[in-house]
């Protein structure tokens, strides 16, 4: 097999699930409060990958219009059976809550899913056994509630898929060795035996993958004697926290998450949690997976003329807890993209924000930018309280720098009418106690240059990933270009 990318997804795609159809692989991520939802990536080979649509593009689909920040969609799988394609998601503080969505064809379009009653946990796993009986496997962890934060382990329970219900009471499984948050089990079956697959030691520096093995889709499973089978905790190396992993009907193929930690600890991860692959041999009935290949990163450039009417159309574009339609519109002015203020900026927890996931190190962020008629700039994103801006009004343009509470900004002048605003994000050299770099730029002039361990998952505490894009915080702003290029680190 050729050398597999690593990151196979870069940025903020935690959470894989994967399944192979046809010859092709697809896999699905989280998306958190971002919309549209469940992003679909597919691959002849493995190598080159295609978004090529979105599971979630409809608000109803989801209900996290009024989600917190960090909740919504955490964890789906991604499964084929009889011929449809079926994704299984519980859609954390929304009345959603376990939800099964199907298609025909994987880029969509999908269906506004059913809900099954009765699950209340997280990251569940659809599987069906011999008999075409169908089975939700789940993380029993309460998320709200007066009993938020309390772990049930592994539980699964048969369901009506019709229906929407779950038919008995849920069972305990097999839970892990032990360690803390025993979470993302995937069910399936290779040769004689059922295995059960789980993360746990969560999903910081401790994350590890863990498995055991039975003889029916119920169990009892019995845990590998090597187990956990993956793990980077307490090792050195550039990718870290790696779990959360599915394997392809039982393939000799991993997807995980992980991250890509900089500074001289390698303690920062600015990107948040990736997707990355490795190969995996069976012996004596049990997986031993191959180290994760080093980093390789692809340089990418994309350009968006927001002339052309087809300008949004790419899959990529991400608003907070709205589809991008309702943020952002290019027939209200011709030949520019438009977005109406909402107070606050980035500060709201829904802001008039329209954006794309940072996926290399080394990066430009480009907009060329009119607030002669309002105030609004380029901004990047962990969420309402972790994020930088370079914000233009009338002629003055001010870089803020927001961590929590804490709040700092530097003004300049520019001339009246369109600015080029800049969000550049820059590897230092190895030795270093921080992270990346980030310019905020207008024009020619840098307003400033901050230390990126701030806007990392490890302080923002956020299970998202940096998101950068143009947005509005009063009266009428409009955009004629926007430019991401990366890489190659």
């Amino acid at each position: 097999m050729p050398a597999l990318p690593s990151p196979l997804l870069p940025g903020f795609h935690p959470d894989p699930s994967a399944v192979l159809v046809d010859g092709v692989h697809y896999v699905v991520t989280s998306t958190f409060e971002y919309l549209p939802g469940l992003p679909i990536y597919s691959s002849h080979d493995l190598i080159t990958w295609e978004h090529i649509g979105n599971v979630a593009t409809r608000p109803e689909q989801l209900g996290i219009e009024d989600t917190a920040s960090g909740l919504g969609v955490w964890a789906p799988t991604l499964r084929h059976h009889d011929g449809r394609f079926h994704l299984i998601v519980i859609v954390t503080g929304s009345p959603r809550g376990c939800v099964v969505f199907t298609a025909e064809d994987a880029a969509g379009p999908w269906d506004d899913g059913v809900t099954i009653d009765g699950i209340e946990g997280i990251d569940p796993d659809l599987a069906w056994d011999d008999d075409g009986n169908a089975y939700v496997t789940y993380s029993a962890f309460v998320v709200t509630g007066p009993d938020a934060g309390t772990h049930h382990g592994i539980r699964q329970v048969r369901v009506d898929l019709t229906a929407g219900k779950i038919l008995g009471e849920p069972r305990q499984l097999w839970s892990g060795t032990g360690r803390q948050f025993p979470e993302a089990p995937h069910v399936f079956r290779r040769g004689e035996h059922w295995y059960l697959m789980i993360a746990e030691g969560g999903t910081e520096r401790g994350h590890a993958v863990s498995i055991a093995r039975g003889p029916a889709i119920t169990g009892p499973f019995e845990g590998a004697p090597a187990n956990p089978i993956l793990t980077a905790a307490g090792f050195g190396g550039p990718i870290q926290c790696v779990g959360h992993a599915d394997l392809v009907a039982g393939s000799d193929v991993m997807i995980l998450l992980g991250v890509r930690p900089l500074g001289r600890t390698a303690a920062f991860s600015p990107l948040g949690r990736e997707t990355f692959a490795t190969t995996v041999t069976w012996h004596d009935g049990w997986p031993e997976v191959a180290p994760l290949p080093a980093p390789r990163a692809v340089p990418v450039e994309e350009h968006f003329d927001f002339a052309d009417p087809a300008a949004l159309d790419d899959p990529g574009w991400l608003a907070v807890g709205r589809p991008p339609a309702q943020v952002a519109s290019l027939t209200e002015t011709p030949g520019r993209l438009t977005l109406h203020g909402i107070a606050g900026g980035l500060r709201a927890s829904r802001p008039a924000f329209l954006g794309r996931r940072q996926r290399q190190l080394s990066s430009t962020f480009t907009a060329m930018l009119d607030a002669s008629r309002g105030a609004g700039g380029l901004g990047c994103r962990y969420d309402e309280t972790f994020h930088v801006t370079v914000e233009a009004r009338g002629t003055t343009v001010t870089a803020t720098a927001r961590v929590a509470d804490l709040e700092q900004s530097w003004t300049a002048s520019v001339p009246p009418g369109e600015v080029e605003l800049r969000i550049e994000t820059v590897v230092p050299e190895p030795g270093g106690d921080g992270a990346d770099r980030i310019r905020l730029i207008a024009g020619d002039v840098c307003l400033a240059e901050l230390d990126g361990r701030y806007w990392s998952c490890e302080t923002a505490a956020s299970f998202t990933g940096r998101v950068t894009g143009v947005y509005a915080a009063e009266g009428t702003v409009t955009v004629s270009r926007f430019t991401y290029s990366g890489g190659p680190a």
